[in-house]
């Protein structure tokens, strides 16, 4: 029993960790290891959100989807994580509203790097 654990624990030791990889829409595979990703369990709408400070790019998981915005102002990041509603500064702010599309990265998937 000593022995399976020592193993079980040298194991989880020396293993290597890689950075997580999301599958977002419309845009593939994309690595968080340069993401802040906070799970959100005060929304029933929002179960995820992720922010790359440096490349001004949040990926948001809604309802077991994975959406990618770009060009994102963390202020705009920081009044998601803080609104009353997560659901409701989402709709109103990405889903029905002008900075959704202002922040569409998939208009930019020819001349960008990925992010």
């Amino acid at each position: 029993m000593i022995g399976a654990a020592t193993t079980f624990i040298a194991l989880l030791l020396t293993a290597e960790f890689g950075s997580e990889t999301v599958d977002v829409r419309d845009r593939g595979a994309v690595d968080l290891a340069s993401y802040e990703c906070r799970d959100t369990p005060r929304s029933t709408i929002i179960q995820r959100a992720c922010y790359d400070r440096a490349q001004a790019s949040m990926i948001v998981s809604v309802r077991g989807t994975h959406f990618q915005y770009c060009d994102l102002p963390p202020a705009t990041f920081d009044g998601l994580m803080a609104a009353p509603s997560m659901g409701q500064f989402f709709k109103r702010n990405f889903e029905g509203g002008a900075d959704g599309k202002q922040h569409d990265c998939g208009a930019r998937r020819a001349t960008s790097d990925g992010r």
